[in-house]
């Protein structure tokens, strides 16, 4: 097989990929994660069970790789937020903001999302732990150029952001989001960041 035959044969399949879990993603929103099946998929798309799983080996896989595509969808904002040409301040704020913003809007916007999420978590798949270490990195980037500037206080970045990350977690994890939505004696959203922020300062 030549070089053009297997490049468009990756394009179908990436293509046929990409159409189940587009279609799944879609169910699990409306009907829930535990009450869609792989058939159910199949139907949607007008095809046999059986193709779903020359792609994909079970329902948990197709999930996983929607949690892989929610959470690529996260780093790259924050990737793009923290090479920004402003302040490293202004950086994490920024990038606390936007992981807040978009737990809202695409992990919080149905109960059914919530659900696919939360089954995520609990599985403690190595896709979300090696997110976290992405944005732990991108985290201690920004605050090394802070203390290069003279913005923050000499430091271990790397300690500092996972401490960052900790202390901004209710603004970023699924289930604190949640969770804090309704109470009223938590910290607020410009409170819990200005204070992490105020602590690399010092």
């Amino acid at each position: 097989m030549n070089d053009a035959a297997e490049n468009m044969l990756d394009t179908t399949r990436q293509e046929n990929v990409t159409r189940i879990l587009d279609a799944a993603e879609r169910l699990f929103r409306h009907y829930g994660y535990s009450k869609t099946t792989v058939a159910d998929v199949a139907r949607d798309l007008g095809m046999s069970p059986a193709n779903i799983y020359r792609f994909f080996a079970s329902k948990v896989e197709i999930h996983q790789a929607i949690c892989g595509r929610m959470l690529a969808a996260s780093y790259k904002q924050a990737y793009d937020i923290c090479h920004l040409p402003i302040s490293a301040s202004e950086r994490l704020r920024r990038f606390v903001y936007g992981q807040y913003q978009m737990t809202l809007d695409t992990m919080l916007d149905e109960q059914k999302v919530h659900e696919m999420v939360v089954v995520a978590i609990e599985r403690d798949w190595h896709v979300i732990e090696r997110h976290i270490d992405s944005i732990h990195e991108l985290i201690a980037g920004v605050i090394r150029e802070g203390i290069a500037a003279g913005e923050f206080a000499e430091q271990d970045a790397d300690v500092a952001s996972r401490c960052f990350g900790a202390a901004t977690v209710t603004l970023c994890h699924p289930q604190m989001v949640a969770q804090c939505l309704a109470k009223t004696n938590r910290a607020t959203v410009d409170e819990l960041i200005e204070y992490s922020i105020r602590a690399l300062k010092r």
